[in-house]
This record gives C-alpha cells, sequence and structure tokens, in this order.
C-alpha cells in the first residue's frame, strides 16, 4: 500500500517499516536553493538528504537546476536592455555550477555514501573537458556508494533557456538499475518529447523522475499522462521559490518580475501511481518534502494491459534510432 508523508521546514517524516524487494520510500525535496552559491546550497541539499534518510527514504529527489538554483532572472530580463545585469548575473552562476570532474559535486556524493541512498539531482553543469565556458541543465544521479549512475543533460533548453544552457545529447537518455528498480527521468518540457519518453519506457522504466520547473494544473495532468502512458511511477519534482528566498545580495534584485503573489514559483511536487493515481501531493506554495512508499513491482504488473514498447507497439509499422554517441566538439587523434 502506498502512503503519504509530509515534512515542513520545522517538522519531521514519520519513521516507517523498513522496505524490502522493490520497494522504496521516496522523498521529493521542495525547498529553496540559495541562489547563485554552489556551497551553501549543497549544505541545504546534505542536510535534506540526512532527513530524509531518517525518516527511511531510499531514494531522494531534487529539482530542476537545484544547484545553484533554477535562472528565474531569464523570464523577465531582457536580452537587450538589460544585458550588463544578465552579464553580472550569467558570471556568478559560472562560478557556482557544478563541474563534475573537480568533484564539485562531492558533498552531496558523501551524503547519498553516508546514508546509504539514491539522489537524483538537478544541476547547473560547467563542461570540465571543453571549453569550460558552456553550461548544460543536468540531471544527476548518485548511487548509494556515492558514485555517478548517470549525467542527463537537457536535449533542448526552453524558450530563454537558450540564453543559459547549450544542447544536451543523447549519452545520459537511459535508466539505470537501483537495488529497488529501474530509474530514469527527463527534465522539465522534455517530459513533452514523446521520443524521449519512448526511450525510457523501452528500457524498462519503473520510476520515472521528472524533475522541473513547470507547475499548475496542466503539468499535474502530464505527471498523470505519464504515469499511465508508460505504466511507470512518476516522481515530479517541482522548485517551490517564494520572493523572501531571493537574497538580498542578488544583482539588480528589484529588476526581477516576482508577480503579485509571495510565491515565484508553488512548487507542486507530486507522486503517482503506475495506473495515474496521485498518491502524494501536489505540495503547493510550500517548502518541505514530499515522502510515499512505491513498489515497482507494480510498474511491471501494469504492463500486463499496456506496454507501448512492448505488446501494445508496433515495431513492424514504427521505429525509433536513438543515437547515444556523446556530441564532442573535436577529436584528437592518437600519436603513433
Amino acid at each position: 500500500m502506498t502512503t503519504e508523508r509530509r515534512a515542513s521546514l520545522s517538522g519531521s517524516v514519520e519513521q516507517g517499516p523498513p522496505l524490502t524487494g522493490g520497494r522504496v520510500r521516496v522523498a521529493v525535496v521542495q525547498r529553496a536553493p540559495v541562489l547563485l552559491d554552489r556551497a551553501a546550497t549543497l549544505e541545504v541539499a546534505v542536510a535534506a538528504v540526512a532527513e530524509a534518510a531518517a525518516a527511511g527514504a531510499g531514494l531522494v529527489v531534487f529539482p530542476e537546476s537545484f544547484v545553484p538554483g533554477y535562472p528565474l532572472w531569464i523570464w523577465s530580463l531582457r536580452p537587450g536592455d538589460d544585458y550588463d545585469v544578465s552579464q553580472q548575473i550569467h558570471a556568478q552562476l559560472l562560478a557556482n555550477s557544478v563541474d563534475l570532474s573537480a568533484d564539485d559535486l562531492a558533498p552531496l556524493q558523501a551524503a547519498a555514501a553516508e546514508r546509504q541512498v539514491v539522489v537524483v539531482c538537478g544541476i547547473h553543469e560547467r563542461e570540465g573537458a571543453f571549453s569550460r565556458a558552456t553550461l548544460y541543465n543536468t540531471l544527476v544521479t548518485v548511487g548509494a556508494d556515492g558514485s555517478i549512475l548517470n549525467r542527463h543533460r537537457k536535449l533542448v533548453p526552453t524558450n530563454p533557456e537558450r540564453m543559459v544552457w547549450g544542447q544536451g545529447d543523447a549519452s545520459g537518455l537511459r535508466v539505470v538499475e537501483t537495488p529497488f528498480g529501474r530509474l530514469g527521468g527527463l527534465i522539465c518540457w522534455e517530459n513533452y518529447m514523446p521520443l524521449a519518453r519512448f526511450t525510457l519506457y523501452a528500457e524498462g522504466i519503473q520510476i520515472y523522475v521528472a524533475s522541473t520547473w513547470d507547475s499548475g494544473d496542466t503539468w499535474v495532468a502530464t505527471m498523470r499522462h505519464i504515469a499511465s502512458e508508460g505504466r511507470c511511477w512518476v516522481v515530479g519534482s517541482g522548485c517551490a521559490i517564494a520572493t523572501r528566498d531571493i537574497p538580498p545580495a542578488f544583482p539588480s534584485r528589484e529588476m526581477i518580475s516576482t508577480g503579485s503573489g509571495e510565491w515565484v514559483n508553488p512548487g507542486d511536487s507530486v507522486i503517482v501511481a503506475p495506473t495515474g493515481r496521485v498518491v502524494a501531493g501536489p505540495m503547493h506554495e510550500e517548502h518541505g518534502i514530499l515522502v510515499a512508499d512505491l513498489d515497482a513491482t507494480e510498474a511491471s504488473n501494469e504492463h500486463r494491459t499496456l506496454d507501448v514498447a512492448g505488446h501494445y507497439g508496433r515495431p513492424d509499422i514504427f521505429t525509433l534510432t536513438v543515437d547515444r554517441s556523446p556530441r564532442l566538439p573535436f577529436h584528437m587523434p592518437s600519436a603513433p
């Protein structure tokens, strides 16, 4: 049976019975990052991992670009007139982004290993091998031993996001094995890309993470549709940021439009069963941790009636080719 538990900033999640087999307690962290501050945001993430693990969670999920925070300014600053302030903000973002080759994510990896939990976290990734100046919107999966199981870069940044991030390739468009089931995910509006979803379905995904900046009824309906279509658990992890969460020292803070209300983004994190039934959330205009107990075998069992990449597919009519080769900017031939 699936249960829902919540933790507020001042509360704690009740301890439940240990889970075995394909079962896992999932904790979705809906808390604000410290914008443009990698070290401080990682402290928030490490504390959340500890809290979730103490409550029995085996999988901890953070939202899109959590480290060091979604670039909310792109929706209000203008490319031309606000060029100088955009440049100032981007310089700080670049300096506080995550270079995986330099172990910038080490505190979160250490927390995952210490608590023996799997962590999925959105980051601004700085490419460490080439140019060192381009950022990617990346979803990193960290194993319970602290190792990086997968790095997926967002395939298509959405609208003004293209002024922040480069395009990813399909090298990370995959599902990974975990002790509790097959785990994968997409970022924000990638979840509206049918072929990207189908790739994960074809790999037998059981727990599908959708880390996002999006929110609202349409987004929650999308999470329910994906769960029903893919016959998988869907963990929708949203960004909850209030006006008070924007640091006073943020460059030209008064230019960042926050709308008429207190919340810049309400979050709306949600957990959906393979039948499309919402079992936890949406967590709306609230900081906290959304928790549910999942059984990955339920995803496999639900494929009896619908398996879009199996008995409900028509490979004689439709085929999909995915090129997972890394898109490198240059190739250096080996010396003889």
